[in-house]
């Protein structure tokens, strides 16, 4: 290690590195991070770790102490909310200069060495070392360590200087104290300093012994209290005054009442006879008695009774749902499996039962004298539960308000069970789902066990609400402990931390829900079956409005249909200007927003009722706040319209090209990802490698091309914009202009081939938004048109593709593709190039 260095800043708030000491760091701010990370670039991983200060959480250059420690990165774990890692300090060091590179903080240091005062052995210095290390031996011992652990740390150091530095870093000091002691480079006055620490902190632990042998002789007055309450009692027991002892037998007669497993209960008679023995005033006592609450709440023989009734639960789903045909089919062929199964069993017990099955029963020792095997085990008993029996477990995925919580519920109401919701949105602790064990103060259940309290029935629909949001910590993963939850071959046997004996859960219905599926565990999403939710369009929107949303927010805020009443063109409005989402919540919101501004004028008698129009929703909720894309009122050389797909919904957008003097270059604008500009290459790549097919000249290959997608605030990325890059690109280059009426989406090769991509139904339903009636998609993607509602299929003109020679065709004006070629007016075939590659099957 040289004497001077440039090496990153590390900021510490409340905390002094010494040399030779190894201490836990917890960073989470944006400059700390970039810090770390800069030094883990590096292979010696240094930084200057200094104390702030202050304890703020921006920090400069002035804010900090010079004098701090070089220390090495050790181990280190990243998490959620940050880093988590071992500093081991190295050598003391003072910042000559501070500056900001990177968004972190860079000092050029100075090591420092220790300035002895005097020799070494001299009678004075050696009789204050041993003094210290005297003082700190017995400081370790009074603070509860093992004897051999304080000799073998101690005893680790020779070095005077060293030594004073190790016992400093676990005096309990506040940060000015521990920076003095850094900041005191002679070495005997170092110890000096310390050694006062020490001899103060072991005065403060004799204190504190005296205060905890004072409290233990009151406890035992306590104790003699407590003995002669008991007998207190006793006396009025007999005197008939109180029953001591009759909510103990209230509470066991409840457990006897429930129907548990063998194990089970003797863990629930071990702790009652605990209860029994022990006083009612002790902690433990209390900690028993909601132990066995819990229990005795817990539904261990209770059902609800189940209605299978698919065609009511049809009516209810219509009922409670617009649109969701897909989602709807597969919850009623869910329960119809249900149903049928429900049926079979019904037989097979009435068959079992008949009078015709016993006397089977009675031929059975003939048959087995026939020749058949008396230990045979029957092939259904010899393998495990059959698994088409077990219920799956459904994962409702999809944006927010699209319906997914709601659904849940009308399965509850249709099948007639009790329905329990549980977030799971932000926990991070094992404990959360299995709950804490007994051992610790305030433990209680986990989510799982809470929510059958609260149903009360062993066979409730359970809703794990948000279980993409589940969180990771260092006190486990809750992902995890859901594995058992949602395994139907473990989760009869589900064992709760609390509990401490297994529940079965094998009867509930489990339903989760999830907005980005990409971020649920492999293994946990293996074991749920995946149920879409796609957003609405805005004909459905309207029509949610009408049947759902109006009359709810017009109860809400009281008011009548005669009072306030929608109009269909004013519901447009408030989907097209003043929302922007797949599901309905924020209409819902801006209906509010009307019903409220219409009931204020109703109240102050200022109108007696009001018909909501298009134009009355501007004038109560001012200027609109979305303004949807439109399509280019003219063709455009350059400029191609494509289309994309959020969780919102989908809309088009405009990819630019234009060229310019320079060296040939390609250059890419408007925040665009690795994946879209790897797709502008590729069009790039093609555009060249077919410049006589495209009618392009080798001259324009020498002038810059400038690639841009407008909304450059928006962050953008994906593949799908491959063919309009691609024909923003050939018309900017050939001077052929792009139609302002058609919008295209799909994937771009080399080769030119047209791949396919994903949100197909929400892009032209975009597209058809915005003006536009004619597409281009990949002929991989045709079959997804089925998803489309019948009236925006009318509507539309789609063109499926194979390859960027028919987007091409159909992209720019007066141009035709045939026989692979690209035709500009009237050439003849016979004199075109190709654009098909020989590499081509």
């Amino acid at each position: 290690m040289t004497d001077r260095m440039t090496i990153p800043v590390l900021p510490l708030r409340d905390v002094v590195l010494f040399p030779g000491v190894t201490t836990p760091i917890g960073a989470g701010r944006p400059m700390t991070l970039k810090a770390i990370e800069a030094a883990l670039a590096d292979p010696e991983k240094l930084v200057f770790a200094v104390a702030q200060k202050e304890n703020v959480e921006a920090v400069s250059a002035d804010g900090l102490h010079t004098i701090g420690t070089i220390a090495r990165i050790g181990q280190l774990q990243r998490g959620m909310s940050g880093m988590q890692l071992l500093l081991h300090g190295e050598r003391r060091a003072m910042a000559l200069h501070v500056t900001e590179e990177g968004g972190h903080l860079v000092a050029v240091v100075q090591g420092l060495d220790d300035l002895p005062a005097v020799d070494e052995s001299d009678p004075g210095f050696v009789a204050l070392h041993r003094e210290l290390r005297s003082r700190a031996a017995e400081l370790g011992q009074k603070s509860g360590l093992p004897e051999e652990v304080v000799q073998q740390v101690l005893n680790g150091v020779e070095e005077p200087g060293r030594f004073g530095d190790l016992v400093a870093g676990y005096l309990d000091l506040d940060t000015v104290g521990r920076q003095a002691l850094l900041e005191t480079l002679a070495v005997d006055e170092r110890l000096r300093r310390v050694l006062v620490h020490v001899q103060r902190q072991i005065a403060v632990l004799d204190a504190q012994e005296e205060i905890k042998s004072q409290v233990q002789e009151e406890l035992g007055d306590r104790q003699r209290e407590i003995y002669l309450r008991e007998q207190l009692k006793t006396i009025r027991r007999e005197l008939g005054d109180e029953d001591e002892a009759g909510d103990v037998d209230d509470l066991e007669m409840r457990l006897e009442e429930l129907d548990l497993p063998e194990e089970s209960r003797k863990e629930v008679n071990r702790e009652l006879s605990r209860l029994r023995r022990i006083g009612r005033e002790t902690m433990e006592s209390q900690v028993i008695r909601t132990f066995l609450e819990h229990v005795a709440e817990l539904p261990w023989n209770s059902r609800s009774e189940e209605h299978l009734d698919v065609a009511e639960a049809s009516r209810i789903l219509d009922a409670d749902h617009y649109a969701l045909g897909d989602v709807k089919d597969r919850v009623l062929e869910f329960l119809a499996v249900r149903a049928l199964r429900a049926k079979r069993d019904a037989e097979e017990k009435e068959a079992a039962e008949s009078p015709a099955a016993a006397q089977v029963d009675a031929s059975a020792p003939d048959e087995r004298a026939a020749g058949t095997d008396a230990n045979a085990v029957p092939a259904e008993a010899a393998l495990p539960a059959d698994e088409t029996r077990r219920s799956p477990i459904l994962l409702f995925v999809g944006p927010p308000g699209v319906g997914k919580t709601s659904v849940a519920k009308s399965i509850a109401r249709a099948m007639g069970r009790k329905y329990i919701r549980i977030s799971l949105g932000g926990a991070r602790d094992e404990a959360d789902i299995r709950g804490h064990r007994r051992t610790y103060v305030g433990a209680m259940p986990g989510r799982i066990i809470q929510g059958m309290k609260q149903a009360g029935t062993r066979n409730p629909v359970f809703l794990l609400d948000e279980i993409d949001k589940l969180g990771t910590s260092f006190q486990g993963d809750p992902a995890s402990a859901l594995l058992e939850v949602l395994d139907p071959a473990q989760n009869d046997s589900f064992t709760d931390h609390y509990l401490g004996m297994p529940f079965d859960l094998s009867e509930v219905m489990f339903v989760a829900t999830a907005n980005f599926i990409q971020n649920i565990p492999g293994p946990l999403l293996d074991r749920m079956e995946v149920v879409e939710f796609s957003g609405y369009i805005e004909v459905e929107k309207v029509a949610i409005a009408e049947q759902y949303l109006v009359p709810r927010q017009r109860e809400a805020n009281g008011l009548t249909a005669e009072q306030i009443t929608f109009a269909g063109p004013a519901l447009l409005e408030l989907v097209q200007r003043y929302t922007r989402e797949s599901g309905v919540r924020q209409l819902e919101r801006e209906i509010g927003r009307v019903a409220r501004k219409a009931a204020r004028k109703i109240a102050a008698s200022e109108i007696e009722n009001i018909d909501i129009t298009a134009p009355v929703v501007r004038e109560l909720l001012g200027r609109p706040k979305l303004h949807p894309e439109e399509k280019s009122a003219t063709d455009q050389v350059g400029t191609a319209t494509g289309m994309y797909y959020t969780p919102q919904g989908g809309d088009i957008m405009f990819v630019e090209a234009s060229t310019m003097r320079g060296k040939g270059e390609l250059v890419l604008t408007g925040q665009l990802g690795d994946v879209m500009k790897e797709s502008a290459r590729a069009a790039w790549t093609y555009a060249r490698s077919h410049a006589a097919a495209l009618h392009i000249s080798d001259e324009m290959f020498d002038r810059d091309v400038h690639i841009h997608v407008p909304a450059g605030a928006i962050p953008k990325d994906g593949p799908s914009a491959g063919i309009t890059m691609a024909t923003a690109l050939v018309s900017s280059l050939s001077g052929r202009e792009v139609r302002h009426d058609i919008a295209m989406t799909g994937e771009v090769t080399l080769r030119g081939r047209v791949l396919a991509i994903g949100g197909v139904k929400e892009k032209l339903l975009g597209a058809l938004r915005a003006g536009i009636t004619t597409v281009i998609i990949p002929k991989a993607n045709e079959p997804d048109l089925d998803d489309l509602p019948a009236e925006a299929r009318k509507r539309l003109e789609v063109h499926p593709v194979e390859e960027l020679g028919e987007v091409l065709a159909l992209a720019l004006r007066d141009v035709r593709y045939s026989e692979g070629k690209l035709l500009f007016g009237d050439e003849n075939p016979r004199d075109v190039v190709a654009l098909r590659s020989p590499f081509r099957h």
